[in-house]
């Protein structure tokens, strides 16, 4: 991954490839943000009048390039928009820092060392540009070749190194600031790999054993459950969903433990490592893309591993299940009835509707230990896409105020988040004739009856949370700020937050 360091130097006097500064959209035109002054005052004081020259207006995500004058001893000065100047007295949000930063490192690739001079006088400044700089500069090519860039078939690299300029090296905040966003970013990253690699290398059983291998890595337990073991311990929503594949199902626990935490946070991922719907077959064009099935557990599995590196005082248990939905003389059928880990039956009305099926098994698992809260992670529903987009995720619970303290995290940690409700009335959708209840209900309000369906499995008296990240989790249109084309690794600096903030207090 790309390095990280923090600089006292100035923004001119730092040998870099080139050196990032901000601009804003004025009243009258750009002007230079904070950290830009050594750079302006190379320029003669002229630093904006020559960006507005040359077209640049300081909007979100803009980025213009050109030559460093005498006095920087960079190449290159790279000037990227912040959006609206805030007024007098504010400073810059998190977020517009984390994309500025984001969109620089994405216009850098390839560059051995870039000095980020954005505004970060503070602390929480510092750590949203490494955050953003580290993520901005990710690039997924381990199934390109030998990279040969002349047959087009190649990509740059990342961004080698990014220094921060105004960091201050000895300062403990700002060396724990740093190692924070290294860590999150380490782990955002682990998972867009996760969702990148194709299904054909990442299945269950291959999946189970990254977890294994990074868990040896971490000092975390992990626990395997193969397809014995499953029918062994009667987790018929998994095997369901597995049996059409050649590669069978598995359900791993990760556990990181800390001998001074007093709350203990389940998280549970759905882990579709491809999804061709099954029986209920997907049409054309839908099935593209399903190697990103199982974005949930690759954040759950993120999430973990991120809490064990940051020394989080949160007990974290991930559970991450895992299977492969396909069609074959073996896979379930509409109609089957499936008797549920929990004991409860469901009838399988829609062979697509697979990932509550896993889920259901995992997240009555993971009530046993009786966490003080259970969050579970899934690409779920089509329909909170056409509600929400591809950017916003869905957030369902059984207590309103988990609920809003969930968003409000989700919304600091910078992943756009929305609250949906559990209507009560659309669980009468469900009802089944032969089954305790059906994998579908109502088709209009198709996500709320999906959370209502898991909020079945979660034990009594524990708080749950339901994340739909099927918008945001695999991302096909042009990138932007610090976001790929790809997978993403939604929801993993939620997750962590919400561990932090478990230790501190200030949620469960």
């Amino acid at each position: 991954m790309t390095a990280l360091t923090l600089s006292t130097s100035s923004a001119a006097a730092l040998r870099a490839d080139a050196v990032v500064v901000g601009v804003a959209k004025g009243p009258k035109g750009p002007v230079a943000a904070p950290g830009a002054e050594a750079v302006d005052q190379a320029f003669d004081g002229k630093l904006a009048a020559t960006l507005e020259t040359l077209g640049a207006t300081g909007a979100e995500g803009e980025v213009t390039k050109l030559p460093a004058p005498a006095g920087v001893k960079a190449a290159v000065v790279l000037a990227v928009g912040l959006g609206d100047a805030p007024a007098k007295g504010q400073g810059y949000t998190a977020e517009a820092l984390r994309r500025a930063a984001g969109a620089a490192a994405r216009a850098l690739a390839g560059s051995k060392k870039a000095a980020f001079a954005l505004p970060a006088a503070e602390v929480a400044d510092t750590e949203a540009v490494a955050q953003g700089a580290l993520l901005g500069a990710y690039t997924y090519n381990a199934y390109r070749g030998n990279g040969d860039k002349r047959n087009g078939n190649g990509v740059k690299e990342a961004l080698a190194e990014v220094a921060l300029v105004g960091g201050k090296p000895r300062d403990k905040a700002f060396k724990a600031a740093a190692a924070r966003a290294i860590a999150l970013a380490e782990e955002v990253n682990r998972t867009r790999d996760l969702v990148n690699m194709p299904s054909n290398d990442l299945f269950p059983k291959s999946f189970a054993a990254l977890v294994q291998q990074a868990a040896k890595e971490h000092g975390l337990k992990v626990e395997v459950l193969d397809e014995k073991a499953l029918a062994k311990g009667g987790y018929g929503g998994i095997l369901g969903v597995g049996q059409g594949s050649a590669n069978p199902p598995r359900l791993v626990k990760i556990s990181y433990t800390n001998s001074k935490a007093k709350k203990h946070l389940a998280l549970v991922g759905k882990g579709i490592t491809y999804d061709s719907g099954g029986i209920s077959l997907k049409p054309a064009g839908h099935n593209e893309t399903m190697k990103c099935d199982m974005s949930g557990a690759a954040a759950v599995f993120a999430s973990v591993v991120a809490a064990a590196k940051l020394g989080v005082e949160t007990n974290v248990t991930g559970w991450l299940a895992l299977a492969e939905n396909m069609p074959s003389g073996t896979a379930i059928r509409p109609g089957d009835v499936l008797t549920m880990y929990s004991g409860k039956t469901v009838e399988v009305l829609n062979t697509d509707a697979e990932g509550r099926l896993v889920l259901a098994d995992a997240i009555t698992r993971a009530s046993e230990e009786n966490p003080d809260a259970i969050i579970d992670v899934a690409t779920l529903t089509g329909a909170m896409v056409l509600a929400l987009g591809h950017r916003y995720f869905g957030i369902m619970a059984n207590d309103d105020d988990f609920r809003t303290a969930v968003h409000g995290i989700a919304e600091e940690a910078g992943e756009p988040s929305w609250p949906m409700p559990l209507p009560a009335e659309l669980r009468k959708g469900m009802e089944s004739p032969v089954a305790d209840i059906a994998n579908m209900g109502e088709r209009m309000g198709g996500g709320l009856v999906a959370g209502l369906f898991l909020k079945e499995f979660v034990g009594d008296g524990i708080i749950w949370a339901h994340l739909d990240i099927a918008g945001p989790a695999f991302h096909e249109g042009a990138p932007f700020g610090y976001t790929p084309k790809g997978g993403t690794g939604t929801a993993v600096r939620t997750l962590v937050r919400i561990a932090e903030q478990a230790a501190e207090g200030t949620i469960l």
